[in-house]
């Protein structure tokens, strides 16, 4: 099988699209309300931040022995971390994101141009002016590509990180052989000219149809489904088209914290353990230091169908 064929069969765990908003039910995280005191029926504090990009989720004790940054991917919301941060607040103070424009969020500056590279930066500063002590960062997805660029591009702020089923180069699958991201960029502008464009129908009927084939246990399935019910549709477009031509594979060799990087099958039968392992070698190739770990019986939303798996590898990761 020629190596492109094996690796456009990652694509459908990142092509999901989500639906034109019809509820905007987060407006209290509005950008100039922060609420620092614990929200009703939910326990978390909101951090008290001045950003446009994202509003952000925080549990954890008074006195922590870290803290911990969690990024969702597309068109997704915090609670996919829900599990996780069950597991960790007792010990550490957990920053959940929360991007604007998905999952419910108002868009406000994500509304137009680049999202990932805009949050990574706001995240920086976020680390900056909360004096968060190199905190470890798990990105899944979208939020593994905004983890990276975090990492890599203000290497002192990350203590460790951790990548979940993400590659540094996604348009690798949208283009031939020895693609670039001016090679891609072509597609990946029709890619958004029809999610941002093409019949309301047909976006919710694919959206609904790539969320279900990204997590295998159905009985979690509703909430993601939600979350991209929710997202706003030009966000989420914007969003995916920069991912596509977005190619942090030259920056890997500026991360300095210690990587890791999970990652499951591709849900193609004709792969083999062996072709994605190869795929995520050569994909962090410029990153030799980083410990590459393939997640069984899974699919995109690892913390979803493997918590109990998924739980271990992030506290041996913390440790």
């Amino acid at each position: 099988m020629k190596t492109m064929t094996a690796i456009a069969a990652i694509a459908a765990a990142f092509s999901f699209v989500a639906a034109p908003a019809f509820a905007q039910a987060h407006g209290d995280h509005a950008r100039h309300a922060p609420a620092p005191a614990p929200a009703a029926g939910h326990g978390h504090a909101h951090a008290d931040f001045d950003s446009g990009r994202f509003h952000v989720r925080v549990d954890g004790p008074e006195h922590p022995v870290g803290d911990v940054i969690l990024i969702p991917g597309l068109s997704s919301s915090p609670e996919v971390w829900d599990g996780l941060t069950e597991q960790l607040k007792g010990r550490y103070r957990v920053h959940r994101i929360h991007v604007q424009g998905f999952a419910g969020a108002p868009a406000e500056d994500n509304a137009m141009g680049p999202v990932s590279a805009p949050v990574a930066e706001d995240i920086a500063r976020y680390i900056a002016e909360k004096g968060l002590n190199k905190p470890a960062v798990i990105g899944h997805s979208m939020g593994g590509t905004i983890g990276m660029m975090l990492a890599a591009r203000h290497p002192d702020s990350v203590g460790k990180l951790m990548v979940v089923d993400m590659v540094p180069f996604m348009g690798a699958m949208f283009g031939a052989p020895g693609a670039t991201a001016e090679s891609v960029t072509p597609t990946a502008d029709q890619i958004y000219a029809a999610m941002a464009n093409g019949p309301e129908d047909s976006y919710r009927q694919q959206a609904a149809a790539s969320v279900t084939g990204m997590i295998n246990t159905e009985s979690l399935r509703a909430g993601p489904l939600e979350d991209a019910a929710n997202s706003d549709r030009a966000v989420s477009a914007a969003a995916f088209r920069e991912l596509i031509v977005t190619d942090l594979r030259p920056e890997l060799g500026r991360i300095t914290a210690p990587t890791t990087v999970l990652y499951v099958r591709f849900n193609d039968p004709r792969m083999t353990n062996d072709m994605v392992d190869g795929i995520y070698r050569a994909s962090f190739a410029n990153l030799p230091g980083a410990t590459l770990t393939r997640i069984d019986d899974s699919a995109h939303f690892v913390m979803l169908d493997q918590p109990a798996r998924f739980a271990a590898e992030v506290n041996a990761f913390l440790e």
